[in-house]
């Protein structure tokens, strides 16, 4: 079994709020969300990612703890760690997560929030991920999709929309993600594929699984086939360079030009 794992910031001089750690046993992603308002919190998206991150996979790396457990204990170790902050705080530091843990017979995976376990099986690619957020704020995001990226009418739309999207985290008919309330492990996206039929698999962040959503330049099956040809390098800086042609982000509505990318890979 062969692992490969890349990741890169969204834009330079930012710090990179993924988080990655594979073996071949088991993987785990994080996706920093982006703190358009205040957070309650002086230690930063990317330390949470990294905090929270480290505690998954300590904890997920035996194998008779239940994925959900892990995340809920990490997510409760990590609002321990930072007990000074306002955790209460509607924006405090957030994250998705996926986890996948290989066992005897069975792939296992989790997934809460914008992350995507994309798994090429006997029967054709499944791909596991967690949209309720776009599912949020919807006239907001459409309000925010109008204006090219760098205007003053973007930025004010997309504070607009993050608030009404935090609004709705981590609670009944919004959507659910990490953040310091260990309940929110509960409504992860979590179950099993026999390992006979896994020919291959990956995590992907939102801002790597770009070429799928919302380019629509590959569909899975191409993304793995990148990804087992030419390695995650290759895919994520295929992503830049169609953020490139299209730095309005007009083409493809969207918050960013370039987001935080990270893939492990898994043959």
């Amino acid at each position: 079994m062969r692992v490969d794992v890349a990741s890169e910031a969204g834009a330079s001089r930012t710090p990179n709020e993924d988080w990655a750690f594979a073996t071949d046993r088991f993987m785990v992603v994080l996706d920093g969300a982006t703190a358009r308002t205040g957070t309650g919190c002086w230690h930063g998206v990317a330390w949470y990612a990294a905090s929270l991150g480290s505690t998954v996979a300590g904890l997920a790396a035996d194998r008779r703890v239940r994925l959900d457990d892990a995340l809920a204990d990490g997510i409760r170790a990590t609002a321990d760690r930072h007990r000074g902050c306002d955790l209460t705080h509607p924006g405090t530091p957030s994250a998705g997560v996926a986890v996948v843990r290989l066992d005897d017979d069975v792939l296992e995976y989790l997934v809460l929030g914008d992350v995507t376990v994309a798994i090429d099986t006997a029967d054709g690619v499944r791909v596991v991920t967690d949209d309720r957020v776009d599912r949020t704020a919807t006239a907001e995001r459409a309000e925010a999709d109008r204006y090219p990226f760098g205007s003053a009418e973007k930025q004010a739309a997309l504070l607009r929309m993050k608030h009404a999207e935090l609004a709705a985290r981590n609670r009944p008919g919004g959507y659910w993600v990490a953040a310091a309330d260990p309940a929110a492990a509960a409504y992860a996206v979590t179950g099993s594929v026999p390992l006979d039929t896994v020919r291959r698999f990956a995590l992907l962040t939102d801002g790597a699984a770009r070429l799928v959503t919302p380019f629509g330049l590959l569909d899975w099956p191409a993304v793995l086939d990148v990804l087992d040809s030419h390695g995650p390098a290759e895919l994520i800086r295929r992503v830049r360079a169609a953020e490139a042609t299209d730095p309005s982000c007009l083409r493809w509505p969207r918050n960013k030009r370039g987001d935080d990318a990270t893939v492990v890979y898994v043959r």
